[in-house]
């Protein structure tokens, strides 16, 4: 008797193929929105390739294409090339040092003729996948710190390389891993310290360093004294405040101005400072008295169009008031103020089309997409599956925080794409393979991967 074959939809999670195509078609109406004319003939230039409204129709195609392709694949196959699509995702990456593309002065992306690879966002998928390997390993004590070393070694490796490249956005991006790592026992601590770290930074930018260094060594001064009580009683309170002050003085003293000198470029330190309306105290004064009083002018001018492309975003998106404009009908959009609209800056087009309604109903589609792979996750029986999940949700997650923040000026412009509605093919393809792979995995949730 012959075997029945197993249907192409059974098992497949269509909930989340529905909220994903509603997603990527918004995107391609919002790129269309940003550059269609009332003189372009649609269908011409829908097919035409030359538009980015028609290249993108084309990639999502494509990804279709490989969608399709991925829910075919057999599960196993992705737990068994985990470690080695890592590999060839870290060599990609390496090999843009030397066949690279410099765009917007990063040198990431590896040109294809019919579009531009960037290895660094591909990498995210490599990046998943071996995590997950890693920590479905079955002798794995994630609690010893040797385990946790060769997790972090995995994650922040592409980071390191990222930021060697230019693409400080993207390599910010590798942070979320630590919340699957989180979930499979990571201690809070590491979490808390990321957290104090990241309030350090931000009142690093409020405040000069000098003032800061005086402050925690007042604040410990008087923390000791109002408790030495019990620092008499317990020594370890000692040098638990010893530590804490170290830590914050270290920190500012040395690893901020650090960051902002060395591993930041000076326009992207430039614009972090200036979201605070400070000039960078970090810059290289000799360079500045040096300058003629022309260049000093021109400088002042650049820095003062530092937020430029902030401010006209927030424009658009408060044009668009309660119900939008209505779909082709935006003032800003169609005048080509806001500068990258049809990329990081996508969220502009939904906010002045659409209004203040059609950003929380967009809001809603990218929060039901995360609860539901968070929902997925915690049905897999497989390790594996579960990690890998949670690597996609916070991915998205810090995607979608990232961006919008910073369309609406609450963080600095670090060039991260909204997923599924920027313009981009290496975005496009990324988070299409991404939500698939969880798709197929799912659809195999009685089986145990490692």
């Amino acid at each position: 008797m012959q075997q029945k074959q197993p249907e192409l939809g059974k098992g497949v999670d269509w909930l989340i193929i529905w909220l994903y195509a509603i997603l990527v078609v918004t995107g391609l109406l919002c790129i269309f929105s940003v550059e269609y004319r009332a003189t372009d003939e649609v269908l011409q230039s829908i097919l035409g390739f030359k538009k980015n409204y028609s290249k993108q129709f084309y990639y999502f195609i494509a990804a279709i294409i490989i969608a399709v392709f991925v829910v075919l694949t057999d599960s196993k196959l992705f737990t068994a090339l985990a470690n080695l699509s890592y590999l060839t995702g870290i060599l990609l990456i390496i090999a843009t040092f030397a066949v690279g593309k410099e765009i917007k002065g990063s040198k990431s992306w590896i040109p294809l003729g019919f579009m531009n690879l960037q290895p660094v966002e591909l990498c995210k998928i490599f990046t998943s996948l071996a995590l997950a390997k890693y920590l479905a390993m079955q002798d794995l004590d994630f609690k010893r710190p040797k385990a946790q070393l060769i997790a972090a070694g995995l994650v922040f490796t592409p980071a390191i390389f990222s930021i060697l490249q230019g693409e400080t956005g993207l390599a910010l991006v590798y942070c979320s891993f630590l919340i699957p790592m989180y979930r499979e026992g990571l201690p809070p601590i590491y979490l808390i310290l990321g957290a104090a770290m990241a309030v350090l930074l931000v009142i690093s930018l409020l405040f000069s360093t000098k003032t800061l260094l005086i402050t925690f060594a007042v604040l410990a001064v008087l923390v000791m004294f109002f408790n030495k009580r019990q620092i008499r009683r317990n020594s370890k309170l000692l040098l638990g405040i010893v530590a804490v002050w170290a830590f914050c003085s270290l920190f500012v003293g040395v690893a901020v101005p650090f960051t902002f000198k060395h591993v930041f470029k000076k326009y992207q330190a430039d614009r972090i400072f200036s979201m605070v309306g400070v000039d960078n105290p970090f810059a290289d004064k000799a360079d500045e008295e040096n300058l003629s009083p022309e260049e000093l002018k021109a400088k002042q001018k650049k820095s003062e169009q530092q937020n430029y492309n902030v401010k006209q975003s927030k424009i658009a998106i408060g044009s668009g008031g309660l119900w939008g404009k209505g779909f082709l009908k935006g003032t800003q959009t169609q005048g080509d103020f806001v500068p990258e609209q049809h990329t990081d800056f996508i969220f502009t087009s939904v906010g002045e089309n659409f209004g203040f309604w059609g950003t929380t109903l967009l809001l809603l589609l990218y929060l039901g997409l995360i609860l539901r792979i968070i929902a997925i996750a915690e049905r897999q029986r497989s390790t594996f599956s579960r990690v890998y999940a949670y690597c996609v949700a916070s991915i998205l997650f810090f995607h979608v925080a990232v961006n919008i923040c910073v369309t609406v000026g609450l963080a600095p412009v670090i060039g991260i794409t909204l997923p599924l509605l920027s313009y981009g093919g290496s975005s496009l393809i990324t988070f299409t393979i991404l939500l698939f792979i969880l798709i197929r995995l799912d659809a195999d949730r009685q089986m145990v991967l490692r």
